[in-house]
C-alpha cells in the first residue's frame, strides 16, 4: 500500500470506518459537553485542560467561535419559535432547517450586536484572540492535511464527513427534527421533542424537550428509562476530577394533605411549570375525553384527532389557522371541555406571567386550587389536590452541601470554590445569558439591575464575612453559619 492510497500509518477499511468513529464522536461530544452544557448554560465545569481540549477539537474539526456557538444557541432559547429564532421549523419550515442548518447558523453569526450580547461569559484569552477567532477556518484546513497524511487519499473521505457531521446531526436532525418530530416529556412553551430516550448518538442531544424544559441541567435524561451519553461521560470525567456538575433539574415531592398551596408549592410550580403543564394534559384533559368518547359512542380518535389534542394544552399555539378554528369550534360545543381549557389557560398565565408580585401570584394560586376544586369535575378537583403539595426536594445537608462545593476534596471550601457555586442563583435567573439581571427577571419582577460581575463582588464579600477564622476557607460550621 502506497503513501498516496493509504497513508503513513495505511490502515485497513474497517480501522478507517473506527477511526472516523471516534473522531466524529469526539466532536459531538465536544458541542454537547464544552459549548452545550458547560458555556451556554452553565450546568458543568471542566478542568481547564480538558476544556481547551474540547475548544481546540472543535475548533479543529468544524471552525466553530465558541462565542458565535454560544450566543446563538443563547438567543434559540429566549426567542424559541419566533421570527427571531435563528432556526425554529416553526417559522421557517422543517425542510428550510434540516438541509440549510449552515447556511442559517452563518446567517445568525452576521448579527454582531446579538452576538455580543448572548455570547457574554466565553473565553476571551490569549489563544482565543490571536488563533481560533481571527483564523477559525484554518482549523479544517490543518485537519484535511492531518487526515491525507495519516490516512493517504481515504483521509479525504474522513475529512469530508467530518465536515458534514455536525451541521447534518446537530444542525438539522437536532435543530430541526427536535423541533418537529418524536415525543414529549414537558408540555413546554415551544415545540421541542425528544427524538429517542436511547440518546447515544448524537452525545444526549437527542433529548431535546427534556433540554428545553431544563436548559441549565447538566443531565438531559429525566425518566429512568432515558440514557443520556453525554451525561455518562461528565459522571466519568467527575469521578477522576476533571468536572464539576454544577447543575441538573430539580426533583420535586408531591408532599400529602396540604390544605392550602403555599411559598413552597408556588416554588415548585415555577421550576416545574411544564411538568405541571404535563400532568394536567393526562390527569385532566385525557380523563375528560375519554369520557366524553364513552359517551359519544367512538373512539378517542375518531372523537378529536391527535394533532388537535395536542393543541388542547397550548391553545392551538402551533395549529394552523384552520386547524385552530375547528378546535375552538369542537370545545365550544362542550361545556365541560371548555372549562378544563379555561382552567388550564388560567394556570399557565399565572405560572408564566414575568414581573408579578410574589404574595400576589400566590393568592392567585390558591384562588385557583379553590375554584378547581368546587368546579364538581373530578379529575380536575384530583389535580388540585395533588397540584397542593408540590415541593421542591430537600437540599442536602450542610456536609454533603460542602462535599459538593469542594472540588478538589480537601475537606474545606476556597474562595474560589464558593464563588462558582454562588453564582448559581444568578446565572440561572439570567434567562437570556446576557450577563444582567433585569427587573423582570428578579424575584418578584421588582429591584434594580445588576450585573454579573456586580453579584460576583457581592459574593466574594460574603465569602469573607462566613470566614471567621479568616484563613481563606470555608468549614462546615463556617458554611452553616449566617454571615456574620
Amino acid at each position: 500500500m502506497s503513501l498516496l492510497t493509504g497513508g503513513v500509518l495505511g490502515l485497513g477499511w474497517w480501522q478507517l470506518a473506527l477511526v472516523l468513529l471516534v473522531f466524529t464522536q469526539l466532536t459531538i461530544f465536544s458541542v454537547t459537553l464544552y459549548l452545550h452544557r458547560s458555556q451556554a448554560h452553565r450546568g458543568v465545569d471542566f478542568h481547564p485542560m480538558v476544556a481547551h481540549f474540547f475548544r481546540f477539537w472543535t475548533w479543529l474539526t468544524t471552525s466553530m467561535i465558541t462565542k458565535e456557538w454560544v450566543a446563538i444557541h443563547r438567543k434559540h432559547h429566549a426567542k424559541v419559535e419566533t421570527e427571531d429564532d435563528p432556526h425554529s421549523p416553526v417559522t421557517r419550515g422543517i425542510g428550510q432547517v434540516f438541509w440549510r442548518g449552515v447556511e442559517l447558523y452563518r446567517e445568525a453569526r452576521g448579527m454582531r450586536e446579538d452576538i455580543e450580547q448572548y455570547g457574554r461569559g466565553t473565553p476571551d484569552d490569549a489563544i482565543e484572540r490571536r488563533l481560533y477567532t481571527p483564523y477559525a477556518t484554518f482549523g479544517p484546513v490543518l485537519l484535511f492535511a492531518i487526515n491525507t497524511v495519516l490516512f493517504g487519499l481515504p483521509g479525504i473521505a474522513l475529512w469530508a464527513i467530518q465536515m458534514a457531521w455536525i451541521p447534518f446531526w446537530a444542525a438539522g436532525v437536532v435543530n430541526g427534527l427536535g423541533h418537529w418530530w418524536g415525543y414529549r416529556n414537558y408540555e413546554s412553551a415551544d415545540t421541542s421533542t425528544n427524538l429517542t430516550p436511547w440518546a447515544f448518538w448524537i452525545g444526549g442531544e437527542e433529548l431535546h424537550n427534556n433540554h428545553h424544559a431544563f436548559p441549565s441541567s447538566a443531565r438531559f435524561a429525566m425518566r429512568r428509562w432515558e440514557f443520556d451519553i453525554g451525561w455518562s461521560a461528565i459522571r466519568l470525567l467527575q469521578a477522576v476530577r476533571l468536572a464539576k456538575v454544577l447543575r441538573v433539574a430539580p426533583a420535586m415531592d408531591v408532599r400529602p394533605n396540604i390544605a392550602v398551596p403555599d411559598a413552597d408549592t408556588l416554588k415548585a410550580l415555577l421550576s416545574h411549570r411544564f411538568q405541571a403543564m404535563t400532568d394536567y394534559q393526562r390527569n385532566v384533559f385525557m380523563p375528560a375525553l375519554r369520557e366524553e368518547a364513552r359517551h359519544a359512542g367512538a373512539k378517542l380518535r375518531r372523537l378529536l384527532p391527535r394533532r388537535l389534542r395536542r393543541g388542547l394544552v397550548n391553545d392551538g399555539r402551533w395549529l394552523k389557522p384552520d386547524s385552530r378554528a375547528q378546535l375552538s369550534e369542537w370545545v365550544a360545543q362542550r361545556p365541560r371541555i371548555r372549562t378544563l381549557v379555561e382552567y388550564r389557560a388560567r394556570l399557565a398565565t399565572l405560572l408564566e406571567a414575568r414581573g408579578h408580585d410574589a404574595a400576589e401570584r400566590l393568592r392567585q394560586l390558591q384562588a385557583w386550587c379553590r375554584e378547581a376544586e368546587e368546579s364538581g369535575i373530578a379529575a380536575l378537583q384530583a389535580y388540585a389536590a395533588r397540584l397542593k403539595g408540590y415541593t421542591l426536594a430537600q437540599v442536602s445537608d450542610t456536609a454533603s452541601y460542602l462535599q459538593r462545593m469542594d472540588s478538589d476534596g480537601d475537606g474545606k471550601v476556597s474562595e474560589a470554590e464558593y464563588l462558582q457555586w454562588m453564582l448559581y442563583a444568578f446565572d440561572r435567573m439570567d434567562r437570556n445569558g446576557d450577563g444582567v439581571l433585569t427587573a423582570d427577571e428578579l424575584p418578584g419582577g421588582k429591584g434594580r439591575a445588576i450585573t454579573r460581575e456586580q453579584q460576583r463582588q457581592t459574593i466574594v464579600q460574603r465569602f469573607h464575612k462566613q470566614d471567621a477564622n479568616g484563613d481563606g476557607f470555608l468549614d462546615a460550621r463556617e458554611l452553616a453559619a449566617p454571615p456574620r
